[in-house]
């Protein structure tokens, strides 16, 4: 139930990232969901674990690693907004 949980809140973040970013129309919910949980480990390491959290992710920090993520493949694919 862990792991459902973890896809889902990775599938949220990824959706806020490309929200936040104006890109996540131009990925699909599969990307979202790696975005998310990419992003999530990767903000995580970088910010550390603080504000609230949800199934194991520190939302800000994932958030924040989601959408540096976003922007950087965006931006080496060459996906324009």
């Amino acid at each position: 139930m862990g792991l459902l949980w973890s896809l889902i809140i990775g599938a949220v973040i990824g959706a806020i990232a490309g929200a936040i970013t104006g890109r996540g129309n131009s990925m699909g919910w599969i990307a979202n969901i790696v975005a998310g949980l990419v992003g999530s480990a990767l903000g995580q390491a970088l910010l550390g674990s603080w504000g609230p959290s949800l199934a194991g992710m520190a939302l800000v920090p994932s958030i924040i690693g989601a959408v540096i993520l976003v922007l950087i493949v965006s931006f080496f694919l060459g996906r324009s907004k």
